[in-house]
């Protein structure tokens, strides 16, 4: 059969590109190699029965957020956001926490004496989310509608973490900034790390962190029940090793990492584009456990017990020693954690009474360093009893995250190293990137702007270049 469009990888980009296409009218084939849909977005009993574990993405603030998701029904095909009482905590080790609330105003003043600097940094994009989400979710390189706004947020990405906290007098407002940088995966005193943590703080008050109730299984669920009600077909178990396997089709979309696209489409990309690609560097890893627990987890600082996500590292300066460690080829001793417990809110993920929780670090690419004793002893450190709940635990090392989904290469959960000139060039430099000088052949992973995290608008953008340059539809 003959479709307009043809998407390999079901991914979230991957849906999204197809979902754009098809509500422009456009017929498309999506094409998962595994038998079941999502690439990083499922949830799994991993542990006991009746224990429902996100093994990839879980926490959504870019989901929320995401201009295009927004612009979906997807409610009506079973999504549902969940927040936490407190989107994100970070305890200390005197028995406090640094907390990010939903309000504004509620954080800066319960980082008091710092509050007034925090509102400063963060507050001129959270009162213009809208502006900074059209830039900050689309290619860096593209010129901003806001260009007052960006330049203002430019200023503030540029600079190191640490100079960044640098307007902090208190260890609890520089902790919060920090732990959220170390989303970056790189070193704290680089770009984009800086980026990225302002970013997701203003998530955090323009929409929050929550989760999708039953699961990041449900959002995909609801993507592509949206994309058949939309005329789109999916076939799983269906892997693509050439795209003259592919049917004939006017545009093709490949959710697929740049080693995975030179494998599939060497032969039709010209020698320096394809140069390009087999140069691209793949990042640090991350290490998971997930967690099938007997009750909460026994957090020392009340905020953490309310918190849908914590990070576990202490200070900026000892956020910034961990981070430092896998850049360098090596495990830190204490590493930096990140920790979320789903159901908290969301009580569909455990039998009555019981709790999940998971949590990663992050490592050398392709490390093979078991990292569960180094976690879960960052987990006692500010919730003294933690083990004694474990009922059970799953462990997913770089590997293990690779072989469960193909776009992971080495344990990397971005598509690709945060380095500036992948952060500005991804993968190319270009004001559309997502379109390959093979005519009709595009990209749609995390591997293109805006990089990594569940929000769509990689496959989004793919799909509107793809509109229009191959159907000519604007």
């Amino acid at each position: 059969m003959r479709y307009d469009a043809v998407v390999v990888g079901a991914g979230p980009n991957g849906l999204a590109a197809a979902v754009e296409l098809a509500r422009a009218g456009v017929s498309v084939l999506v094409l998962e190699a595994r038998d079941v849909l999502g690439g990083a977005a499922r949830t799994e009993e991993l542990t006991l029965p009746g224990f429902r574990h996100d093994v990839g993405s879980s926490v959504y603030p870019l989901g929320a957020g995401s201009p295009f998701f927004r612009s979906l029904p997807l409610a009506e095909h079973g999504l549902e956001w969940v927040h936490p009482d407190v989107p994100l905590a970070h305890p200390l080790d005197d028995g406090s926490a640094a907390v990010l609330h939903r309000s504004l105003d509620q954080t800066a003043r319960a980082l008091a004496p710092d509050g007034g600097a925090y509102t400063r940094l963060i507050g001129p994009f959270v009162h213009r989310w809208p502006a900074f989400t059209e830039h900050v979710l689309n290619a860096p390189l593209r010129p901003p509608r806001a260009p007052v706004l960006m330049a203002r947020f430019a200023w503030r990405a540029l600079r190191s973490t640490p100079s960044l906290a640098g307007a902090f007098r208190e260890p609890a407002a520089r902790a919060l900034l920090a732990g959220a940088a170390a989303h970056a995966n790189v070193p704290l005193d680089r770009f984009p790390a800086s980026a990225i943590a302002l970013t997701l703080m203003v998530a955090g008050h323009a929409v929050g962190w929550p989760f999708a109730r039953g699961g990041a299984g449900a959002l995909t669920a609801a993507l592509a029940s949206l994309l058949r009600a939309l005329g789109g077909v999916i076939e799983t178990g269906a892997p693509v090793r050439s795209l003259a396997e592919l049917p004939e089709a006017r545009a093709v979309l490949l959710d697929l990492t740049p080693r995975q696209v030179v494998a599939l489409a060497g032969e039709r990309l010209p020698h320096r584009y394809r140069r390009r690609l087999e140069r691209w560097r793949y990042g640090p890893a991350v290490f998971k456990v997930d967690w099938a627990l007997d009750g909460p987890i026994p957090w020392t600082a009340e905020a953490c017990r309310r918190a849908g996500t914590v990070h576990l590292g202490g200070t900026l300066e000892e956020v910034a020693a961990a981070e430092a460690a896998p850049r360098a080829g090596r495990t830190a001793e204490r590493p930096f954690v990140l920790l979320a417990q789903p159901s908290l809110c969301d009580p569909t993920r455990a039998p009555e009474g019981r709790h999940t929780a998971w949590a990663y670090c992050h490592v050398p690419h392709a490390s093979e360093v078991d990292m569960t004793g180094r976690i879960e002893a960052q987990v006692e450190r500010f919730a003294p009893g933690f083990r004694e709940r474990i009922l059970a635990r799953s462990v997913y090392a770089p590997a293990a995250l690779e072989a469960w989904d193909a776009n992971l290469v080495g344990g990397d959960i971005n598509g690709g190293s945060g380095t500036p000139g992948q952060t500005l060039a991804r993968p190319t430099w270009s004001a559309t990137p997502w379109a390959t000088p093979a005519a009709h052949l595009y990209l749609c992973s995390s591997s293109t702007p805006p990089g990594g995290g569940v929000h769509g608008m990689c496959g989004y953008h793919a799909a509107r270049v793809a509109l229009r340059r191959s159907f000519g539809l604007e």
